[in-house]
């Protein structure tokens, strides 16, 4: 060890062992955090054989400026005060910088149970929310005081390893050390890639043989994912007439013989019933959280009886994990695309969507944010595509109860949502809202005094408080003069959480929906395999509204619907297309993989897929790319 440290270089490969060291102790908090992963041997030995690669890389990366910087010191430099107090302190802030990652990275899987990804490079972005939430969530002070203390427990005994010199060398002797050392990141550079921690079915054996930092950075590099260059493909012709057939059905029919266009005209099944929507998206709401759904919580006991009188949905599914496209698939009814979420990529403006149709309908429409509407380009997206937006810069201070850093309490949200229904039925004007809350989301704080568990009170507080909210509403609402005439929707964005040991874990996309219209909706429940993607068109089914129609979801409740649903689930990177007990899942690397699911998430891999369920897949997630691209006028 004394040969290794005492010399030129001995900084630099004490630097790379202190971070490799460091990110295996990572590797294993987080193995421990994850008790109910279902690792076997394998996997733990893949993890961590594979995990090594990427830290020795990851750590070769930060050697850089050091091995250069070291590499041209004139030899007296090197050996007097100056160098060895700068080499001190760039150490310190190192080793500090490097222990704090740690910790952010052990806060990240709390939520996520993942390494950084797509969601942390977002976060960065929104630096004021993202640091708020964390400062309201988590004892910051302490816990920057303990990484400091960490630091120095680490440092001090190293410092004599940092003042060892060893012999004088040479400019060409150092020039060629140099060179072995940044070969590591040049071939790194070339001929890696963060896909290659997938090794396992496993979804937490793939994580942790990653490197927080390196999958960061490969999150950053990769925030946009071209379907054409990564994803198996069909014949451009043979997709559209693919997707045509599926999106074909009784009592609507195409507007053009283009191949490539989808537009079709759906016609009511009655007089059209202009009456008032709104449409709440409520915040991280699993399906598990409500006792309609078989919850033993009793978290939830206004829902629960609120179902007893609305027409309440068994078996939805979100499209993704994230608010954005959550608000993507209710909003212009699309599959997940590969990557980022429409609502926040470039040239999304005046996409065919929800709004659209109903502001054509003569509606007031309106998207009603307690948060601040820049977060996620939300008031952007839909500015630009059918509504207004109004957020919590629209809300009076006096209307404001309570606040934390993502947005106004629920109960101050639908407070506003009241006065713009109230404004809309003053002028005459049929009203469509969609709500989309805050409350039940980290740190899970809310007003004192609304239920019985104090604020902060952790998820099950924040769902509870997040029900009340629903039910003072409707209450409210329930004393207008255009109550008997507004049609109430709830659903969720997304789960409160996506992980688990499957890379789709299909329950973690499982979420509510029922519709509450006393005067125009007979109770009842729907049963079939519901997309999130099928709410557009269904409301729009269920008011007999004709249009002209660009959705990829269906009305699942026209009578021709015969067959037993179908759900798109993904991630930024996995594609899935669940039908009954079958999950295909599309996979960068042109990788398609089919797996059969059964109780508790169970997931099997089959050895032949259903080909027409992979020619399904392929024509909606492949066709939705290719329309969005010619939307942009990228392709012919």
């Amino acid at each position: 060890m004394r040969a290794l440290f005492n010399r030129r270089f001995g900084a630099a490969y004490l630097l790379i062992l202190l971070f490799v060291g460091i990110a295996a102790l990572t590797r294993l908090a987080l193995l421990l955090h994850s008790p109910a992963s279902g690792l076997t041997a394998t996997d733990l030995a893949g993890a961590f054989a594979i995990g090594l690669g990427y830290d020795v890389v990851t750590a070769s990366y930060f050697a850089i400026p050091l091995i250069l910087y070291l590499t041209l010191l004139p030899e007296r430099a090197y050996r007097g005060r100056v160098h060895r107090g700068l080499l001190a302190m760039g150490t310190v802030l190192v080793l500090y910088l490097w222990l704090f990652v740690a910790v952010a990275e052990w806060v990240f899987w709390d939520e996520f149970e993942s390494r950084f990804n797509f969601i942390a490079v977002d976060y960065l972005v929104y630096t004021n929310e993202v640091l708020g939430n964390i400062w309201e969530s988590y004892p910051v002070p302490a816990l920057l005081t303990v990484i400091g203390v960490a630091c120095l427990a680490v440092f001090l005994p190293l410092r004599r390893w940092l003042r060892a010199a060893g012999p004088a060398t040479r400019l060409r002797q150092r020039l060629g050390e140099a060179a072995l050392l940044l070969a590591v990141p040049v071939l790194a550079t070339l001929g890696m890639n963060a896909t290659q921690a997938t090794f396992s079915n496993n979804r937490y054996a793939n994580e942790l043989a990653g490197n927080g930092i390196y999958s960061f950075f490969a999150a950053y590099r990769n925030n946009e994912i071209d379907y054409s260059r990564y994803y198996a493909l069909r014949n451009d012709e043979q997709v559209f007439q693919h997707l045509r057939a599926l999106l074909a059905e009784p009592g609507t029919r195409f507007v053009t013989d283009d191949p490539r266009d989808i537009t079709r005209t759906i016609t009511g099944r009655g007089p059209e019933k202009h009456l008032n929507v709104v449409l709440i998206s409520v915040e991280s709401l699993s399906a598990e959280f409500l006792g309609s759904y078989g919850s033993d919580r009793q978290a939830t006991p206004y829902l629960d009886a609120l179902a007893q009188d609305s027409l309440l949905f068994t078996r939805v599914y979100a499209t993704g994990t994230r608010t954005d496209r959550g608000l993507e698939a209710i909003t212009l009814s699309v599959p997940p695309t590969a990557g980022r979420s429409l609502v926040k990529r470039p040239h999304n403006e005046n996409l065919f969507s929800l709004g659209q149709v109903f502001r054509e309908h003569g509606y007031r429409t309106e998207f009603l944010y307690g948060g601040y509407g820049y977060f996620d380009n939300m008031n952007y997206f839909f500015a630009h595509n059918g509504f207004k937006a109004v957020d919590r810069n629209s809300i009076p201070k006096e209307d404001i109860h309570f606040e934390n850093v993502w947005g106004v309490a629920d109960e101050d949200l639908y407070t506003q949502t009241l006065k713009e229904l109230d404004a809309a039925h003053a002028a005459a004007q049929p009203f469509f809202g969609l709500v989309m809350t805050t409350s039940n989301h980290r740190p899970y704080t809310y007003p004192d005094g609304r239920i019985d568990i104090p604020s902060p009170g952790g998820r099950t507080g924040a769902i509870k408080y997040t029900d009340y909210a629903i039910h003072d509403f409707i209450e409210r609402a329930r004393g207008k003069p255009w109550f008997d005439n507004t049609v109430f929707v709830v659903i969720a964005d997304h789960c409160a959480k996506s992980a688990g040991k499957e890379a789709l874990t299909v329950s973690q996309y499982h979420i509510p929906l029922l519709i509450y219209a006393p005067k125009h909706i007979v109770p009842g429940t729907v049963e079939r395999l519901v997309s999130q993607i099928d709410l557009a068109p269904t409301l729009l089914g269920m008011l007999n509204f004709s249009y002209q129609s660009q959705f990829f979801g269906r009305d699942v409740l026209a009578p021709q619907q015969a067959d037993a649903g179908r759900a798109l689930i993904g991630t930024y990177q996995k594609l899935g297309y669940l039908k009954d007990d079958e999950l295909v899942v599309l996979s960068p690397r042109q990788q398609v993989e089919s797996y059969q699911v059964g109780a508790q998430d169970a997931q099997t891999l089959l050895h032949q897929s259903d080909e027409q369920r992979v020619e399904d897949a392929i024509a909606y997630y492949q066709g939705a790319s290719l329309l969005f691209q010619r939307h942009n006028g990228q392709s012919h």
